[in-house]
């Protein structure tokens, strides 16, 4: 090895020890034991967060809005000017697929009959500009139940102010 590609080889390694907690703190479970921003269930999607948000109260099969916010993993909004994308809803018996579009700062919409049912399951495909489509799945009207360490979790990962918390030993 060159004394010119140590450095190199160094920055490469100790960059990948630093993101590989990154890419745990964002599982289905971690993002689950969390409340969205805006109602909906979470989940990673490439170098995004996707949220869907779904009526929950929709007893029978009627069209309903679907939307999507768009944030990094840092959950700051991105816009989503020239974003598109589709959600596939399968229910008991039922598939829906929407069509989004770009509507507000970070959100796409669209509309679509379904029912809010507990088996309802999603999957999202979002293009941003001048990216390729990023693909999410979703649970989202399944009752969950977050388990504390998954909470305790995510909140180590993005620098959770530890003062008021228990003496970690």
């Amino acid at each position: 090895m060159t004394r010119t590609t140590t450095p190199y080889l160094l920055a490469t390694c100790l960059t990948a020890m630093l993101l590989s907690p990154l890419a745990y703190s964002h599982t289905d479970e971690v993002l689950d034991a969390r409340a969205s921003a805006n109602g909906g269930q979470t989940r990673m999607a490439g170098a995004y967060h996707f949220e869907l948000v779904l009526v929950r109260d929709s007893a029978t099969a009627k069209s309903n809005p679907v939307l999507v916010y768009v944030t990094n993993h840092a959950d700051e909004p991105l816009s989503s000017a020239g974003a598109t994308g589709t959600v596939i809803l399968l229910g008991t018996g039922t598939k829906a697929q929407i069509k989004l579009v770009a509507d507000g700062d970070n959100r796409l919409r669209g509309s679509g009959v379904y029912a809010s049912t507990e088996d309802l399951k999603a999957v999202t495909t979002i293009t941003m500009p001048e990216q390729a489509g990023e693909q999410a799945r979703f649970t989202p009207l399944a009752p969950r139940t977050p388990s504390p360490e998954a909470a305790h979790e995510h909140a180590h990962e993005h620098g959770h102010d530890h003062k008021h918390d228990h003496k970690h030993d």
